[in-house]
C-alpha cells in the first residue's frame, strides 16, 4: 500500500514537487456548521458557512486528521478552494509523509480515491471491499475481518468538483461492507458514518460543489487559501535557480497588482514562472503581458516551440507561423475542451477524442502537440484516459473555441450559452441571429452564475481576456481574422459592474471582479482604492458585492490602512460582517455597533494569531459579542503574534464570565494590552474580582480600565485596592462611574492610596 502511494507524483512530478517544497499548509476552521439552506461561498448571508461556529487559524497538511479526531472523528473533514490552489498537492503532501513513515503512522491503510476515477464505475453495483479492490487490487491478499475490523482506516476523495454521481444523502444507506449498492449510496454512506463508522475520510472540492455535502455530516471545515506573499517570492526563487531572474521575475510580478495578486494561486505561478523565465531570458524585455489569458496564450506558445524543437527537430519559430503550423490540433483540442466543459468532464476517452477528430492511435499526432498539454493515463480496467495538464488549461483552450466560434459566426457552437437564458424566444432568436459579442459575453456570464458547481468561471475569465486586441494579436496565425470587440468590452464591462451591484455571492463577486481586470479594466479596482484612502470620501455606498471584493483585495495585497472603518462603506449589518476579515489589513478598527456576534470574533481572534498581525486599536462596543467572543477574543491576546494594546468592548452583552477570559490573556506573557474599556456590561463584583487577580501578574501591561455602569458595589472596591497595592499593577487610570459603591467602596480605594505601589493617577 505504501509502496503503491509514493509513485503518485509520476506524470505531474515537476509542478507538484516544487509547489510543496514551498505549500504545506491549510487554513482550517473548526466546528459544526448549521444545516442550513447554502448555495455558495462563505460570506453569503443566508450560507452555512457564516452561521457555524469556528475558529479560523492555519495549520500544516499533515495534522488535518489529528484536528478532526479533536472534534468529531466520526464525521469528515472537508476542504474547499480555488481551481489551482493547491488541493491535491495538499493531498499529496500527507499520503507521501503517511507512505516515507513521517507522520501519521497510527493510520495502516489510506486510501486515494479521485472522483475522476470514481467516475468510471459509477453506474457499477458493488460493495466495499469490490469497490476498494476496483483501485487497489493488492488488498485480495489481506485478509477482510482484520482490514475493516482491526485497522486505521483513512478514505481520502479527491476532487469533489470532478463527481458524476447524484449524491443523494437522502437515499438508502449501507452498514455492512458486504452490502451491495450503488458507488453513490456506498460514497453517501461513508460520509454519513453509517458504514465503517471508525474510518477517517477527507473530501476536497471547489468551494461551489462543497455545498453538495450536508454540513451536518462534516466535523471539520478546512480551505486552502494559497500562497501567501512571503510564499510566491519563495516559490520563485527555488523554481528559478539563476538569482537574478529569479528577481525580475519577483519585481516584474509586484508591478502589476492584477498580476501579483493572482498569484497566490499555486498553480497560476507555476505557469508564469514558465512563461517569464522564457520571455525574460529570449527577448531581455520588461514589456511582458500581465493578464492571465495572456499569460496563458504564452505558455500555449512555449509548449508549441518546445514540441517543435523536441518531436520536429526545428529552431524557434515566429509566433504566427508557429501557430499557423499547429492549428489544426489546437482546434481540435479546443473544440475538445469546450465540449467536456459543457458536460462538466475533465477526464476523457477514445471515443471522445475521436468525436473531436483526434485519433490518438498516430503516434506523431499524439507525441506532438498533444503531449506538451496532455496526459495519458492508465485508468481502471486497464482502460486508457486523457486530461490536460492542469484543468485551467482545459478551460483556457474552450475559451479560444467559443471565440473562434464567435469570430466565425459558428452559431450552433454558441447555442449552449443561450439555451438556458430567461429571454422570451423572439429575443433569443434575435439574438442568435444577430448575436454581438457583448450578447455572448452577458449570456455567458449569465451561465456562469448558475452553476452549482462554478466549472465555467475560470472559462469566462479567459474568454474575457481572449476578446481584448492584445489577446487576439498574439493569436494570430490561430485566428484568419481579428475583430474590433471594444464596443463589446464596454458594454460587457458595464454589464458586470450592473450585477456586481445586484445581490450575489461572494463567489461570483471575486470572479466579476477578475473578469474586470482581464479586460484591463481596473475602475472597480481604483474604486475600491480611492475609498480605502484616508483622505477620500466614499461617493456612495458599497453594495454587499463590492464589500466582498474590498475585503479580498484588502487580504490579497500589502496594504496596511491606519485605520478601517466599515460605516464609512455601507450602513448594512450583514455587510459589515463581511468587512470583519479586514482587521488583518489595519492597526485601527473600528466596529462599534455593527451588529456583530460572537462568529465574528473568530476572524478578529484569528487576525490576532496572524504571523503579520498589525492591529494595535480596537474598538467592538455595542455589538452581541456574548461570554463566548470574548473568550475567543482573549485567545487571540495570548498569541506571540499579537499587537492589541487597546481594546473597547463596551456593551456587549458580558458578565463575569469574560472577566474570567480577559483575566487570563492579562497573565499572558504575550499581552500588550494596556487599555480596557468594559463599560456598560453585568459584569458584577465577581467579574471585577477575576480582573483584579489579572491586574496582580508580573506580566500585564494595563494601564487604563474603565467599569463605567457594570452593576458593581464596595465589594469590587477592594478587590480593586488589592490589585492596586500590587508591586506588579501598573494601573494609571481607573474609571468606576456610575455604580452603587458608596461610602464603604471609596474608603477601601482610599485605603489602597497608603501603598508604596500605588500608581494610581486618575480615579472616576
Amino acid at each position: 500500500m505504501k509502496k503503491k502511494v509514493k509513485n503518485i507524483f509520476e506524470g505531474n512530478k515537476e509542478k507538484d514537487t516544487d509547489l510543496m517544497a514551498v505549500y504545506t499548509e491549510l487554513f482550517i476552521t473548526e466546528g459544526e456548521m448549521e444545516d442550513v439552506n447554502h448555495e455558495h461561498e462563505i460570506l453569503k448571508i443566508d450560507d452555512a458557512f457564516r452561521n457555524r461556529k469556528t475558529q479560523d487559524k492555519p495549520i500544516k497538511c499533515n495534522d488535518i486528521f489529528t484536528e478532526l479526531r479533536k472534534n468529531n472523528e466520526e464525521k469528515i473533514v472537508l476542504t474547499k478552494g480555488v481551481a489551482g490552489i493547491g488541493k491535491t498537492v495538499s493531498v499529496h503532501k500527507v499520503i507521501l509523509d503517511w507512505a516515507e513513515g513521517n507522520t501519521n503512522q497510527d493510520i495502516k491503510c489510506l486510501f486515494l480515491l479521485p472522483f475522476r476515477e470514481i467516475n468510471v464505475i459509477k453506474d457499477r453495483e458493488v460493495n466495499l471491499h469490490e469497490f476498494l479492490l476496483k483501485f487497489y487490487p493488492e488488498l485480495k491478499d489481506l485478509e477482510k475481518s482484520k482490514l475493516y475490523n482491526e485497522c486505521k482506516i483513512a478514505f481520502i476523495f479527491d476532487g469533489l468538483d470532478e463527481s458524476q454521481l447524484p449524491l443523494n444523502f437522502e437515499s438508502e444507506t449501507l452498514n455492512t461492507i458486504e452490502e451491495q449498492s450503488s458507488v453513490d449510496v456506498l460514497f453517501t454512506s461513508l460520509v454519513k458514518g453509517n458504514l465503517l463508522p471508525s474510518a477517517l475520510i477527507w473530501v476536497t472540492s471547489r468551494p461551489a460543489a462543497a455545498n453538495q455535502i450536508p454540513p451536518r455530516y462534516v466535523g471539520l471545515f478546512t480551505e486552502v487559501r494559497g500562497f501567501t506573499d512571503e510564499q510566491k517570492e519563495e516559490y520563485f526563487k527555488k523554481k528559478i535557480t539563476d538569482k537574478n531572474l529569479a528577481s525580475r521575475i519577483i519585481s516584474h510580478i509586484k508591478m502589476s497588482r492584477s498580476l501579483y495578486i493572482m498569484c497566490h494561486i499555486p498553480v497560476f505561478c507555476w505557469i508564469t514562472a514558465t512563461v517569464l523565465q522564457d520571455i525574460l531570458i529570449k527577448n531581455n524585455t520588461e514589456n511582458i503581458s500581465t493578464t492571465l489569458t495572456e499569460m496563458y496564450i504564452h505558455f500555449l506558445l512555449i509548449k508549441m516551440n518546445k514540441k517543435s524543437q523536441k518531436y520536429d527537430k526545428k529552431q524557434q519559430r515566429q509566433r504566427t507561423k508557429l501557430l499557423r503550423s499547429n492549428k489544426k490540433i489546437i482546434l481540435k483540442l479546443a473544440k475538445l475542451a469546450f465540449e467536456q466543459l459543457k458536460k462538466e468532464n475533465i477526464v476523457f476517452y477514445e471515443k471522445d477524442m475521436k468525436e473531436c477528430g483526434i485519433n490518438v492511435s498516430k503516434d506523431t499526432e499524439f507525441t506532438g502537440m498533444i503531449a506538451e498539454i496532455f496526459k495519458k493515463e492508465d485508468g481502471l480496467y486497464e482502460t486508457t484516459v486523457f486530461c490536460f495538464v492542469h484543468l485551467s488549461v482545459q478551460e483556457f483552450l474552450a475559451a479560444v473555441h467559443v471565440f473562434i466560434c464567435y469570430l466565425n459566426k459558428n452559431k450552433r457552437e454558441l447555442q449552449f450559452f443561450f439555451e438556458d437564458s430567461q429571454n422570451t424566444a423572439r429575443q433569443k432568436l434575435h439574438f442568435f441571429r444577430n448575436v454581438k459579442f457583448h450578447d455572448l459575453t452577458k449570456m455567458a456570464t449569465d451561465k456562469a452564475m448558475q452553476s452549482k458547481r462554478g466549472h465555467l468561471d475560470l472559462f469566462l475569465r479567459f474568454l474575457m481576456g481572449i476578446s481584448l486586441e492584445s489577446s487576439q494579436n498574439l493569436l494570430k496565425g490561430l485566428i484568419t481574422h481579428t475583430k474590433d470587440t471594444s464596443v463589446s468590452i464596454r458594454q460587457t464591462t458595464e454589464y458586470i459592474k450592473q450585477v456586481q451591484n445586484k445581490n450575489i455571492t461572494d463567489e461570483a463577486s471575486v470572479n466579476l471582479f477578475y473578469c474586470l481586470l482581464e479586460l484591463k479594466d481596473n475602475s472597480l479596482y481604483e474604486e475600491i482604492q480611492s475609498y480605502l484612502s484616508s483622505d477620500a470620501h466614499p461617493g456612495r455606498k458599497l453594495s454587499s458585492s463590492m464589500c466582498t471584493v474590498l475585503t479580498y483585495i484588502l487580504l490579497m495585497s500589502e496594504k496596511v490602512l491606519d485605520e478601517f472603518n466599515p460605516k464609512r462603506f455601507t450602513v448594512s449589518s450583514s455587510n459589515y460582517k463581511r468587512l470583519v476579515p479586514a482587521v488583518r489589513c489595519c492597526i485601527k478598527a473600528l466596529f462599534d455597533g455593527c451588529g456583530l456576534d460572537e462568529i465574528c470574533c473568530e476572524s478578529v481572534s484569528s487576525a490576532l494569531q496572524s504571523s503579520n498581525s498589525h492591529l494595535t486599536e480596537l474598538d467592538m462596543s455595542s455589538n452581541h459579542l456574548q461570554d463566548s467572543g470574548v473568550k475567543l477574543l482573549s485567545d487571540g491576546l495570548k498569541s506571540s503574534h499579537c499587537q492589541l494594546k487597546i481594546l473597547s468592548l463596551c456593551g456587549c452583552n458580558l458578565t463575569a464570565q469574560s472577566c474570567g477570559s480577559l483575566s487570563s490573556a492579562l497573565q499572558s506573557s504575550n499581552s500588550h494590552l494596556n487599555v480596557l474599556d468594559l463599560s456598560n456590561n453585568d459584569l458584577q463584583d465577581s467579574g471585577v474580582k477575576l480582573l483584579s487577580d489579572g491586574l496582580k501578574s508580573p506580566n500585564s501591561k494595563l494601564e487604563i480600565l474603565r467599569f463605567s455602569i457594570c452593576n458593581l458595589t464596595a465589594q469590587s472596591c477592594g478587590s480593586l485596592s488589592s490589585a492596586l497595592q500590587s508591586s506588579h499593577s501598573v494601573l494609571r487610570e481607573l474609571d468606576l462611574s456610575n455604580n452603587d459603591l458608596q461610602d464603604s467602596g471609596v474608603k477601601l480605594l482610599s485605603d489602597g492610596l497608603k501603598s508604596p505601589n500605588f500608581q494610581l493617577e486618575i480615579l472616576r
